[in-house]
């Protein structure tokens, strides 16, 4: 019989002495526990690789190294496969309004990853163009008889379409899952967690992943790419900006149809976060075609 994955966790052999472990809620991937032993707490967390969802957790093992020494997360204690333990750090997750509220301390750390992560990666380098997700999630659902196969030729159209508004920037390593629990404030600075996306891509993506996932409005929006690069943004970043927070939208809508197939964390229904994020997508489609015309 397999372990559980607090079974797995209480096993672990680097604890000391008696230990306190709590279940963390909130994750929609993977398990976590807090733990505390008698040389302090830590966050464990077990998951496997995802293959459909281009996740594998030695790529993630050297993200998180790099980021602890980038001084953006909490320090990698431990790992084996399928389990990693970083050091716990007393901070507050954020939520999407919180995100609203300190877009320009966001923006700042996700630039610091932007500029710093990727000159201490090891290991073979990884991509993330979301356009390529997507297409795969598409080939992935086709392959399934998903429910929503009939509305994959769209999505893929305007998905093509989308992708030729993209303006060239340099390449840079990414986060590429900017949700709100992601960000945790300590009350002195903000930690930046989960790098199960991270690789090499477009800076347009996190700007736009950041504005899709917490609701920003266009005064939000336009502090967060003046923070960013450092001057207002002309008319061809506004729409490369706008055509990639639409893409976020369905990207984050396909993750959960693709959720459906292969993930199953406690309490996470996977529908309902597709549905959500569908919707945003579909009100995102629109602004768009308002400003810029029918695609």
């Amino acid at each position: 019989m397999s372990k559980t994955a607090e079974e797995r966790v209480r096993g672990l052999a680097l604890w000391k002495g008696a230990i306190d472990i709590k279940p963390l809620t909130g994750g929609v991937s993977n398990a976590s526990f807090t733990v505390k032993d008698d040389t302090g707490t830590y966050v464990a967390r077990v998951g496997q690789d995802y293959p459909a969802h281009h996740v594998f957790r030695e790529r993630e093992l050297h993200v998180t190294r790099a980021a602890f020494e980038a001084g953006l997360s909490p320090e990698l204690i431990y790992s084996e496969p399928g389990v990693m333990v970083v050091r716990h750090i007393k901070a507050r997750t954020y939520t999407e309004s919180d995100v609203r509220a300190n877009s320009v301390r966001c923006v700042e750390i996700v630039k610091r990853c932007h500029r710093e992560l990727g000159k201490r990666m090891t290991g073979p380098g990884s991509i993330f163009w979301v356009f390529h997700v997507l297409r795969d999630y598409a080939n992935t659902l086709k392959l399934a008889n998903h429910r929503h196969v009939p509305n994959l030729p769209r999505w893929l159209e305007i998905c093509e379409k989308l992708e030729a508004a993209q303006v060239p920037l340099p390449i840079v390593f990414g986060h590429h899952d900017l949700l709100p629990t992601n960000f945790m404030d300590d009350g002195k600075r903000l930690w930046l967690i989960d790098w199960e996306y991270g690789a090499f891509g477009t800076a347009m993506f996190d700007l736009a992943n950041i504005a899709a996932n917490n609701s920003f409005g266009r005064t939000e929006e336009q502090v967060l790419l003046e923070t960013y690069f450092g001057k207002r943004a002309d008319e061809a970043v506004w729409r490369s900006f706008d055509a990639m927070k639409t893409a976020s939208a369905l990207r984050e809508s396909m993750w959960g149809m693709i959720s459906e197939l292969y993930l199953n964390a406690p309490g996470v229904d996977y529908v309902a976060y597709a549905e959500e994020y569908r919707d945003r997508f579909e009100n995102m489609l629109a602004g768009y075609e308002f400003k810029y015309g029918k695609l």
